[in-house]
């Protein structure tokens, strides 16, 4: 059932997703990506299948909520990403999990202005920049940006998880009911999960989710075999929700791969330890390099993570 090139092609805006991955919000951070998107839907969103209801400020901290129609189902989608903070002299503290070899060029700035810095590792392990001279402490560095597009993959930092970000505004695009939620923290911890999720059960009774994220590859799941649809990971969803996901999947002749994990976690999780009765699945693009500076996804995995939202969307 492999796409033809010109099918994958028509799902797959290269610059918008570069421009996502440009901007620099590791997890705390988010507000410079809340701009990006608030600016992207003023400009984009009329001219949607539907104009969706823009909800965001103080109550929902750097989040953002979009309400399209009378909705049934909410995409997560997160707004951070793995990093370092400035500690004290030239240390650095990890946000998240990042995965990167000395000489890893970080990115940033502070009161004195860009930084472009080095990546260097004591023998014990800890993590420290190299720079000319001393960045304020509390700065947030983040990897260099290097955008690499061949014929069958896009490779660059931080598609964890802008190309969820990416999956949600390409959906966002002809729906007609449903919520759209970009949260934060999901890479230091979570946090916002729990109040937006109350927020959209006691407003529109909205119960069900789908985690637009990125997973990995594995010795079970590959490039260029389609959508990962999770059965489970360090949590496990219910499995009644899941498998809808999965006659839908088959139903509209989408390529997907079933993950099953005991490790790894996502919004999915957070909404799990709520006190509201929220079913979710994980559905991504699976990646090679996870957390590093050289992350990998396959096109055709691009694609069918957007064509199968569509149609969960429109049929869950």
């Amino acid at each position: 059932m492999a796409k033809s090139v010109k099918k994958i092609d028509s799902y797959l805006d290269s610059d918008l997703l570069r421009q996502l991955c440009e901007v620099q919000a590791t997890s705390g951070h988010e507000v410079a990506m809340k701009s990006f998107l608030l600016n992207y839907l003023k400009k984009n969103s009329k001219n949607w299948k539907a104009k969706p209801e823009i909800i965001h400020g103080e109550a929902l901290q750097d989040c953002i909520i979009l309400k399209f129609g009378k909705p049934r189902t909410a995409i997560f989608a997160h707004m951070d990403t793995v990093g370092f903070t400035v500690r004290y002299f030239n240390q650095l503290l990890p946000v998240g999990s990042p995965d990167a070899e000395p000489g890893t060029k970080l990115v940033g700035h502070d009161s004195l202005g860009l930084i472009e810095c080095e990546l260097e590792f004591s023998k014990e392990n800890h993590a420290f920049y190299k720079f000319g001279r001393s960045i304020d402490r509390g700065t947030q560095l983040s990897y260099k940006i290097d955008f690499r597009e061949s014929k069958q993959y896009i490779q660059t930092p931080y598609l964890d998880d802008r190309l969820g970000i990416y999956n949600a505004l390409k959906v966002a695009e002809t729906l007609k009911d449903g919520v759209i939620i970009f949260s934060c923290w999901e890479e230091h911890g979570g946090g916002s999960v729990p109040y937006l999720a109350d927020y959209i059960y006691k407003k529109w009774g909205v119960r069900q989710a789908l985690i637009s994220d990125i997973t990995w590859v594995s010795d079970g799941v590959e490039h260029g075999k389609g959508v990962a649809i999770s059965l489970r990971d360090r949590n496990i969803a219910r499995r009644s929700f899941v498998n809808k996901v999965i006659a839908i999947a088959e139903k509209n002749r989408i390529d997907y791969q079933l993950e099953v994990e005991g490790s790894g976690s996502s919004d999915g999780g957070e909404l799990q330890k709520t006190a509201l009765p929220f079913d979710w699945c994980f559905v991504g693009a699976p990646e090679e390099g996870a957390h590093t500076p050289n992350e990998k996804v396959h096109k055709h995995d691009i694609a069918t993570m957007i064509e199968l939202y569509q149609c969960l969307m429109k049929e869950l």
